[in-house]
């Protein structure tokens, strides 16, 4: 409320993705509905985090996500969105989860300070689990 119209980036994406899962879990939405919400939060979230990443030259997304360490098949899935045919409402599902853990690690991690959160134990499983999801997203656009 600090904010006004102007509230953080970090704030508004997790405030939506965390209303798409609360709709996911009601049972109200169909499929279809939810893939468009999902879907609708993903590509604002990667359209606006790589746009305060571009430079004066334009940089491919797929490099900016490296950068900033968002996994490459976030952007792949938000192309696919934007301009492919609708992917499966899982990988929809699968794509909010890994950006709000992302969100998490990247902004509310810091707002909450280093000595009142927990960092994650055990990378190389996360990586083993990111890792699998790429295979997942491989998988379902085959």
């Amino acid at each position: 409320s600090r904010y006004g119209p102007q509230m953080p980036l970090a704030v508004e994406c997790t405030s939506e993705l965390i209303h798409c899962k609360v709709l996911d879990s009601s049972g109200r939405l169909k499929s279809y509905e939810l893939i468009l919400s999902y879907g609708l939060v993903l590509v604002k979230f990667v359209n606006l985090i790589m746009e305060r990443k571009q430079k004066i030259v334009s940089i491919p997304l797929r490099q900016l996500a490296r950068e900033v360490d968002i996994p490459v098949w976030v952007v792949d899935l938000r192309h696919e969105l934007t301009h492919g045919k609708l992917p499966q409402l899982a990988l929809c599902c699968k794509g909010c989860d890994v950006v709000l853990d992302w969100l998490r690690k990247m902004y509310w991690n810091h707002q909450l300070g280093n000595n009142l959160c927990e960092e994650d134990e055990d990378d190389e499983e996360e990586q083993e689990v990111v890792e699998a999801n790429a295979e997942l997203y491989s998988d379902a656009w085959e």
